[in-house]
């Protein structure tokens, strides 16, 4: 029995969500490009009371996971993206008609492979959205959340879109 919303055959469907992921990947270059030509790292714009467009790199994973690490991460996160990337084309031609699980993967997708060329590219990942409240304080210092970029945030919306995935399909086998 096939899930619901499921399609045979996974040529045009899976085109459709290495589409979306190349959007993704255009968005966030685009983005990057327009950060690294107009601001120095640290350089900072207040945008809103809680929001700064700033110039960031991170060597490091996310939450700069391994930063300090003597460059070797890298390489490392650059094989883990390519590794990501093939596992979810793989996933993609095996399921490309449940919408869900495609949107997710389609977005993880896109943020890998934008993240991927960043570390290519310069060697650390190049971030600037800046989210700051006071109550983060306790969490962060200055209140400030650590910068991300589009690529984080479309690999955000796809984890959050598989966990969200997972529980209808669980309530639906109830």
């Amino acid at each position: 029995m096939m899930a619901r919303g499921a399609k045979t055959g996974g040529g045009s469907g899976m085109l459709f969500w290495l589409g979306l992921a190349f959007i993704i990947i255009l968005l966030d270059q685009f983005t990057k490009v327009l950060v690294v030509g107009n601001y120095q790292l640290g350089d900072s714009t207040t945008v809103t009371s809680f929001f700064n467009v700033v110039r960031a790199h991170n060597t490091g994973a996310a939450f700069s996971f391994l930063a300090g690490a003597s460059g070797w991460q890298r390489w490392f996160f650059t094989a883990v993206g390519f590794i990501a990337a093939g596992v979810i084309i793989w996933m993609l031609k095996a399921h490309p008609g449940q919408r869900l699980f495609s949107f997710a993967m389609a977005c993880i997708l896109g943020g890998a492979i934008g993240n991927v060329i960043d570390r290519l590219l310069y060697g650390y990942v190049v971030d600037f959205l800046d989210f700051h409240w006071s109550w983060l304080s306790p969490l962060f210092h200055g209140g400030h959340f650590p910068a991300f970029n589009v690529a984080d945030s479309a690999i955000t919306i796809g984890a959050t879109c598989l966990i969200l995935d997972e529980l209808l399909r669980v309530r639906r086998t109830r």
